[in-house]
């Protein structure tokens, strides 16, 4: 497999576009043992290779067990994940196939028992932000298995642009 773009040297102003989201999702300071099971419960939905490595990667760093990833793609049949995983969970989903389902009412309620509005504006907003990094690195065939745990987390934008 050959990369068709590269993302951070070929397009530094659409990286810093996408950090920008990011550094919005920060300030909800989730746990990251929650941000890593959306995005990578999207990036299953979506069939993103690279997102997929990276962010199993980053999950096992921040403390994620192998049981609860491999479990993930079922994770309404397994009892290893919170009631608020288990929300984030339905929400990633729900926007993520958005075109299908339409966000129904009751899932809604049922998220807003697990999270402040303030908090379901953040969770939606990283659900865009990892259903937006996987369109890019999808189409541009962003080749996956050399990311390092953590190289991201600290990304200086500025740096990006040199």
């Amino acid at each position: 497999m050959k990369t068709r773009i590269d993302l951070m040297h070929v397009t530094p102003g659409i990286i810093q576009a996408m950090l920008g989201l990011e550094r919005q999702v920060r300030r909800a300071r989730f746990d990251h043992k929650l941000i890593d099971l959306v995005r990578m419960r999207a990036s299953q939905i979506n069939g993103c290779a690279y997102c997929l490595d990276m962010h199993s990667k980053d999950a096992r760093a921040n403390g994620e067990t192998e049981q609860r990833l491999y479990g993930l793609h079922a994770w309404r049949e397994t009892p290893y994940y919170s009631a608020r995983e288990r929300a984030a969970l339905e929400w990633t989903e729900e926007l993520t196939l958005v075109a299908e389902t339409g966000v129904p009412d009751d899932v809604y309620e049922r998220v807003r028992e697990q999270f402040s509005e303030d908090e379901l504006a953040h969770l939606s907003l990283a659900i865009v932000a990892i259903n937006g990094w996987n369109r890019l690195n999808i189409a541009a065939r962003t080749v996956p298995g050399d990311y390092v745990a953590g190289s991201l987390a600290n990304l200086d934008p500025v740096a990006v642009e040199r």
